[in-house]
């Protein structure tokens, strides 16, 4: 009899293994990697098949051996790389193998993946005109076909061929029928023309040393770290060109979804084999996607993070490119990071992997300079161009002086000059909505997200938004605690500085990019399309005007609230901040004209700030680098988070001190590496939905040793501690 074993789909972190089940007669052709729908306890659920094998029918079993029930898509979906890849993210990140399984599917898992297909009509057999001399219609579709070769069956009525000639030539044997799929592609229209320009010295030299293993077929981790505007695209583009040529394939990773857009059309310009992954696209177009590149018709992939988990083999080449940004974490289960996985991925199929940036994280610059990573640098911007001039106004200073407005003088006077110039400028505010906090003036209350705890923003429709939980209500007249009627709203969000923009600059047609006004498939595109375009004259939003963005005729950038990042209790709050200057700075004066950028801040003289408006990476990393040694935090440790849960909230207090004393005396007394635990401590979302959550912080020195205690307690199979390794945050 032929049995399998079978990855159950189902959301429990205690079932962190395979189950056997008889495969029946009709389903013989079962192999590895199918999705198949299985009795579980009382339930039905679909589950994926890791194994298949035949054993002697004699063979009893202890337990009672159920069947398959049916296979849920028409092929096979995981291939062996897949499979592989989800075992090692289940290992590593200490999570059922269901949920990395479930990373690979195109869509929500259990369902089936919608095919559409196309009729195309062929002759195939040959005839003689003299036989349809009193059936015209049938000899001019003849007549069509054996000039054309294939009609779609979508362009029968254009050619006005009626389903009754249809018929009569099938029937007649003339005509064969091919059911083809159709393979939606939202960028097949996105062309672009390729430019021809003398790459810079840095340019070729980092081209070199990157080609000696993609010819080699041999894993190397690589950092391209370059200024902004230094050409790191098109360093990617001609090593995308060297894979191609040796008959590999490559992966483009970017950060978010905005920045998909301007890749493309950038890669376009000279590959046609080009395929683009997001979460934005439809299950249908995402799985036609997936069946391009399994059927070898696609050799580039280019995405957000979940583009690594495609059905693409023999890849010689991954990109990530600007790899210190957040958007590479996953804050759900599995809580990967992209910047991670990646370079396992490449290690699996022995590939050169880049990390670019203009301001890479700490841990990738430390390892470059370590040496475990070949450190490329492009220090200078192409064709000479001068980095902008960047100016910081103290904004106490502003205050002092009377103005009040979020705009200070100096800003205003640019965008005037700017627009008076007919160029164009970004301002980044990272915060969206209207006002960022509503709070009583007489008791201090304010207004929060009823399920997680964190402050509500007021947004110009006059509704109260979680930014975390997406929750809706209306803003509360008198206050719930204390029945004042002294109501503020505080602070300053997109929407506000929108109509700051509209009153100073009444002529400036202003566009806003956040994730409010991009919610739509292609919202980003749009907005960008239209600024590059010079249908708008300023563009200003969140930090995803930032990171990226190459427009010609932005010579102006303003960056209100740089410092609102340091107030974060957060060891990542001055790297953050830093590249958020530095990556906004870098939008100005990418062509012929000058850039110049106004940093607003309340605390100028912080080294984050002041080496941000220096756009001195090199100056920060030497200042904030002892800070975290002397501290134990990355990239001189991995540190792991815990998060503690219950809907009492001393019993998951008491919980996680027992894990503390636990750790503390297997690991921390016992391990001739460094390890530390902190908390218990009230987690940022410190009551979710009514559940009470503490966290812990681990730091350690060794990884495995970490990983290997909570496998020991079997911590990662509880349903009340969820692990974070690698966390952004340590709350």
């Amino acid at each position: 009899m032929i049995i399998a074993d079978v990855c159950v789909n189902v959301t429990a972190n205690a079932i962190d293994k395979n189950f056997t089940y008889l495969v029946p007669e009709w389903l013989k052709f079962l192999s590895a990697g199918w999705r198949v729908t299985v009795p579980f306890g009382s339930r039905t659920v679909d589950g994926f098949v890791m194994e298949v094998r035949e054993i002697d029918d004699a063979t009893t079993f202890d337990f009672e051996l159920k069947e398959i029930l049916d296979v849920v898509d028409d092929e096979a979906w995981f291939t062996p790389e897949m499979r592989m890849a989800a075992r090692w993210l289940a290992e590593f990140y200490l999570c059922p193998l269901s949920q990395t399984m479930g990373l690979f599917m195109p869509g929500r898992r259990g369902k089936k993946i919608s095919v559409r297909t196309e009729k195309i009509y062929r002759l195939c057999a040959t005839f003689d005109e003299k036989n349809f001399s009193s059936k015209p219609a049938q000899l001019r579709f003849l007549k069509l076909l054996n000039e054309r070769g294939a009609i779609r069956h979508a362009e029968l009525a254009e050619q006005k061929i009626t389903s009754a000639t249809l018929k009569s030539l099938i029937a007649a044997g003339l005509i064969e029928v091919e059911e083809r799929r159709l393979l939606r592609d939202s960028y097949s229209k996105i062309k672009s023309v390729s430019r021809t320009f003398e790459l810079t010295a840095e340019q070729v030299a980092a081209i070199a040393a990157v080609e000696k293993f993609l010819s080699a077929k041999k894993f190397q981790g690589f950092l391209l770290h370059g200024v902004t505007g230094s050409g790191k695209t098109q360093v990617y583009i001609e090593l995308a060109k060297i894979t191609r040529r040796l008959g590999r394939r490559v992966i483009i990773l970017v950060p978010e979804i905005a920045l998909t857009g301007q890749i493309v059309l950038n890669f376009k310009a000279y590959f046609s084999d080009v395929a683009v992954i997001h979460s934005r696209l439809s299950l249908a177009e995402r799985s036609d996607t997936f069946h391009r590149i399994r059927s070898g018709e696609v050799g580039i992939v280019i995405g957000a993070r979940s583009a690594l988990f495609t059905p693409i083999d023999n890849v010689g080449l991954i990109v990530v490119d600007e790899e210190q940004d957040n958007s590479y974490k996953q804050d759900n289960a599995p809580r990967y990071h992209g910047r991670i996985v990646a370079e396992e991925f490449a290690k699996f199929h022995e590939a050169a992997i880049v990390f670019g940036s203009a301001t890479p994280s700490l841990e990738t610059f430390y390892r470059a300079k370590q040496g475990e990573l070949i450190l490329l640098k492009m220090p200078r911007r192409v064709l000479n161009n001068p980095l902008p001039k960047v100016e910081c106004v103290d904004m106490r200073g502003e205050l002092a002086a009377g103005n009040k407005d979020v705009l200070s003088r100096a800003l205003l006077m640019l965008l005037k000059k700017t627009l008076a110039e007919k160029n164009q400028a970004i301002i980044l505010l990272n915060r969206r909505g209207w006002s960022t906090l509503v709070m009583c003036r007489k008791c201090g209350e304010v207004v929060r997200c009823p399920d997680c705890g964190l402050p509500m923003t007021y947004h110009v429709d006059g509704k109260l938004r979680c930014h975390h939980c997406d929750i809706e209500t209306e803003p509360p007249e008198i206050c719930p605690s204390c029945g004042s009627l002294r109501i503020k709203f505080l602070g300053t969000g997109t929407e506000k500085l929108e109509r700051s923009l509209q009153f100073y600059l009444p002529s400036a047609k202003v566009i806003r990019m956040d994730r409010d006004s991009t919610r739509e498939k292609f919202g980003h595109k749009k907005i960008l399309d239209a600024f590059a375009a010079h249908e708008a004259d300023i563009l200003f939003g969140t930090q995803m005007v930032a990171k990226g963005h190459d427009i010609s005729g932005v010579t102006a950038v303003g960056v209100l609230n740089a410092d609102a990042a340091l107030n974060f209790s957060n060891f990542r709050a001055a790297e953050n901040c830093f590249a958020l200057i530095t990556q906004a700075a870098g939008r100005a004066g990418r062509a012929d004209l000058p850039g110049k950028v106004i940093v607003q801040a309340y605390d100028p003289n912080a080294p984050a700030i002041k080496f941000g408006c220096a756009q001195d990476f090199e100056k920060f990393y030497a200042n904030e680098l002892p800070q975290r040694e002397e501290i134990f935090f990355p990239p001189f440790c991995r540190l792991v988070k815990l998060i503690v849960a219950s809907i009492k909230e001393d019993k998951a207090k008491a919980f996680a001190k027992e894990i503390v004393a636990l750790f503390r005396a297997e690991v921390v007394k016992n391990s001739s590496t460094r390890q530390e635990i902190f908390g218990p401590i009230k987690a940022a979302i410190a009551n979710l939905r009514g559940v009470f959550r503490f966290a812990l912080i681990i730091k350690t020195a060794d990884l495995s040793t970490v990983r290997k205690f909570l496998r020991a307690h079997e911590l990662h199979k509880r349903n009340d501690i969820q692990i974070d390794i690698d966390p952004l945050t340590t709350d």
